[in-house]
């Protein structure tokens, strides 16, 4: 019986993280769309990312044990994403204006950081946690400059409106402007760290609340 709830649990929290790491970062391939504030606005979106994907990838790849989960979470991820950015589609906006985050790659690394230490988890963590961290923003903005035109499609197309806390008050003049992968790359080295350590830390918390 134990086995049947730990595995039910296990696929229940799977589906539960991957949707909600989905939903928080639906629009974080849209940078574009911020046309006055799109690098700053890479930054920050680029560590959300980092942090949806280095939790829930880490956690599942702790549970099973079994490197080769991160990458299949990063999968679920990006097919509930690309659903997802069908919205866009359908409100009549060109596919190749569309960005999908990349999470793949990034997830690759962690799995590989876990298999080449042999399972050991703290090595996951620090080596793992710096190599998502460094690798998403890098790969994101290689995925970003593949948009054809944005400039002309992102004025040509209404944006959505923006929260008060996200409208620029002088645009093009932010302190992340200069490097937008750097700092999200820098910051993601630092901060994917903690986020890695707080997967390990859930599969913990779930054995425990199983046992």
């Amino acid at each position: 019986v134990m086995v049947w709830l730990r595995r039910c649990t296990h696929y229940l929290f799977i589906v539960v993280v991957a949707v909600n790491s989905t939903l928080l970062t639906i629009n974080a391939g849209d940078y574009i769309f911020y046309t006055d504030w799109a690098w700053t606005s890479f930054t920050v979106f680029s560590i959300s990312q980092t942090l949806m994907l280095a939790v829930g990838a880490t956690y599942y790849l702790t549970f099973t044990g079994v490197p080769g989960t991160a990458t299949y979470y990063g999968l679920i991820m990006t097919v509930y994403t690309w659903v997802a950015k069908g919205a866009w589609f359908a409100l009549g906006y060109p596919y190749d204006f569309i960005v999908t985050p990349i999470w793949l790659p990034s997830a690759m690394l962690l799995d590989l950081a876990y298999w080449a230490t042999k399972r050991n988890k703290h090595s996951l963590i620090l080596f793992g946690g710096v190599l998502v961290g460094m690798s998403l923003p890098l790969f994101n903005m290689v995925n970003l400059i593949t948009v054809a035109d944005p400039l002309e499609t992102a004025f040509k197309y209404p944006r959505p409106t923006l929260p008060p806390y996200m409208t620029p008050i002088e645009p093009q003049v932010g302190k992340f402007y200069n490097s937008p992968v750097a700092l999200g790359a820098g910051a993601g080295a630092v901060l994917s760290v903690t986020f890695t350590a707080l997967g390990c830390k859930l599969n913990t918390w779930t054995y425990r609340w199983m046992a």
